[in-house]
């Protein structure tokens, strides 16, 4: 599994930590490079790879998603990767991406953090004049009119930990929704060079284990705590160099596209057994979740 990681913008305001098929992780790149560009990536399923994720940052910026739905296209076409993904608040997806590319992508994830309208503008998920909750359920019915599997990202923190989303998780029924606890990232939201500050946002892990426990009879639900997502996902940023975590911070190794898969991963901090643990290998290829459409 491998997620494409690019720097965060305006258009995705709450801070994330480390995430590759979960938050903070994984983006389109927002500006094309060498190798990158569907008609320059090598025509063969690179070292091994199942499944990519792209997130960010925002990945429908480029192009209003259509250079993303042209990675997304390749990834299936060429590469044949059982397993393309997306990560996105879904602010910028139309319709129309759907039917171009829809029948491409297996499993699109929406980042949602509230069904408290108030309370997502609170937190940076606002979408202006748009409800990010109504804008959720549309984007519901288009994966299932499109046949793609639909998947929810929440990030607890300290201003939606008491919220009870067990009725509108299961009205929406994801095939996955991923529960993460807040993170802090130096230099990605903390510390001096932060592109945002989240130290307010932070909860305690008994705060975290108490909304699990408050939400333990939706079936679809996985649990990310601190522990388990800090170095169990390989992510790869713009510049195609993996982003090591372990030190509490993203600390790039030598891109691929200079020395190769197997000499960088060797740089990338990633965490095996963790990733099994926590539950990153599922059922991911819409052809094998057998879903009701």
């Amino acid at each position: 599994m491998c997620a494409i990681n690019g720097r965060r913008s305006g258009a995705d305001a709450w801070p994330r930590g480390p995430r590759c098929a979960a938050p903070r992780a994984c983006a389109v790149p927002r500006r094309r490079l060498p190798g990158l560009t569907p008609n320059e990536a090598p025509r063969r399923r690179p070292q091994g790879m199942e499944k990519i994720n792209f997130s960010g940052g925002e990945p429908f910026l480029q192009d209003r998603g259509e250079y993303l739905g042209k990675l997304v296209r390749f990834c299936k076409v060429e590469l044949r990767l059982p397993s393309v993904s997306i990560v996105s608040n879904g602010s910028l997806i139309r319709e129309r991406w759907f039917q171009n590319y829809g029948e491409y992508l297996d499993i699109l994830a929406i980042s949602c953090d509230s069904f408290d309208e108030e309370v997502n503008v609170l937190i940076g998920r606002g979408q202006g004049k748009k409800n990010h909750v109504e804008n959720l359920q549309k984007l519901r019915r288009w994966c299932r009119d499109y046949r793609v599997a639909f998947k929810i990202n929440s990030v607890i923190n300290r201003f939606n930990v008491e919220e009870d989303m067990t009725e509108q998780i299961k009205a929406l029924n994801p095939v996955r929704w991923k529960v993460f606890q807040c993170l802090l990232i130096e230099g990605e939201n903390c510390g001096e060079d932060a592109l945002r500050e989240a130290e307010r946002f932070v909860i305690g892990d008994e705060e975290f284990e108490r909304f699990l426990e408050r939400h333990k009879e939706v079936s679809c639900l996985v649990p990310e705590s601190n522990q388990k997502m800090k170095d169990s996902y390989l992510i790869l940023d713009e510049y195609m160099r993996f982003l090591n975590c372990r030190k509490g911070r993203k600390d790039p190794s030598k891109s691929i596209l200079d020395v190769g898969v197997e000499e960088a991963i060797k740089f990338s901090g990633f965490d095996e057994k963790m990733f099994l643990k926590r539950g990153g290998k599922y059922i991911w290829s819409k052809a094998d979740l057998k879903l009701d459409w």
